[in-house]
């Protein structure tokens, strides 16, 4: 059980106690005024009366003080679920938006390579026959060193 729960039986009980002690007192009858007549009525019933209102207004404090509590914790949660949503939509959008900023750059760099391995290709060809040239020409320069030479 709750502390609180517990808390008010032990009460409740203490005050059935203090009544059953003191039952004759609050039996007995007293001349009672309400400012504009007077009545005789057993104290018991006039505390009981009171006590009966007293609990009756912290009850009803206690009720819409609750009630206001929950309301209040329930716009809360619909505020927070709407920020979780636009968080999380936003989030989705950034990663969107980097896939296609990465996709791009991707692109780009394979635009970029493609270029460069085209160059590195005619510049390879260029190289391949210059060389070829340049054997050729030695090739005939050996050639007729050695038809000089017969």
């Amino acid at each position: 059980m709750r502390t609180r729960t517990i808390l008010m039986i032990l009460v409740v009980l203490l005050i059935a106690a203090f009544l059953v002690v003191n039952w004759s007192i609050f039996a007995a009858s007293v001349k009672v005024s309400l400012i504009f007549a007077s009545i005789d009525v057993p104290m018991g019933l006039v505390m009981l009366g009171i006590l009966t209102l007293i609990t009756l207004t912290f009850g009803i404090y206690s009720a819409v003080s609750w009630s206001a509590i929950l309301l209040e914790f329930r716009r809360q949660a619909k505020e927070l679920t709407v920020q979780r949503t636009l968080a999380e939509q936003a989030e989705a959008s950034r990663f969107t938006e980097l896939r296609s900023v990465v996709h791009d750059e991707l692109e780009h760099l394979a635009d970029r390579l493609t270029q460069m391995h085209d160059a590195l290709r005619t510049e390879i060809r260029d190289n391949a026959n210059s060389l070829a040239a340049t054997i050729g020409e030695l090739d005939d320069r050996i050639q007729r060193l050695y038809r000089a030479d017969e």
